[in-house]
């Protein structure tokens, strides 16, 4: 297996014994994306605007919302290891569950402005596990902010980046978070 590759797996915690055919084809050609790849991940697990923990966790909501079953299992256990418990790994996969609810709603009425009827209706959509989340708000808000980006649902975004913000994170904590999603999805893609 490619040195780079295997340095990946290490640093999350991804069965060495994976297979990845996407990885492997960059490996073979010697591609410059796989060294950066593994480069923008250590970056982004990094930033200055967020704990490991935190990072991790967000990489995880990615994780969820794409199913990537490898990394989901890869990333619960850095998780642990930096400290969340089964609660907090267990509401980011309801939280990135509820965000799918939403952005597939949501993102509905924002295509039909002009219906009455359906921006009118109440949602009748049950999200307690909103109200007194275990993560914080405040991570709380940025997980459904980065699932929201990577969904698409241009509402849902706004909303909760401007709920972010009321809760006190930086822009820069924001666009650390949305640059986190962004280069986790580009991992899935390829694994």
């Amino acid at each position: 297996m490619n040195e780079t590759i295997q340095n990946l797996y290490t640093d999350l915690h991804i069965p060495a014994g994976h297979q990845s055919a996407g990885l492997e084809k960059l490996a073979a050609a010697d591609n410059r994306f796989l060294k950066d790849l593994k480069l923008n991940i250590g970056a982004v697990l990094k930033s200055p605007n967020m704990d490991k923990k935190e990072a991790v966790l967000l990489a995880l909501s990615v994780a969820v919302n794409e199913r990537s079953e490898v990394l989901i299992a890869a990333l619960e256990s850095l998780a642990r290891q930096e400290g969340a418990d089964d609660a907090a790994i267990a509401e980011i996969h309801a939280c990135t569950a509820l965000m799918n609810t939403n952005n597939v709603f949501y993102r509905f009425r924002h295509y039909l402005p002009q219906n009455q009827y359906y921006n009118n209706t109440p949602a009748g959509l049950r999200m307690s596990i909103m109200m007194n989340p275990v993560l914080g708000k405040g991570l709380f808000e940025l997980v459904s902010l980065v699932v929201s980006a990577l969904n698409g649902c241009e509402l849902c975004v706004t909303s909760h980046e401007a709920s972010v913000k009321q809760h006190g994170a930086s822009e820069a904590r924001i666009y650390d978070a949305i640059r986190l999603g962004s280069v986790f999805k580009s991992l899935v893609v390829l694994l």
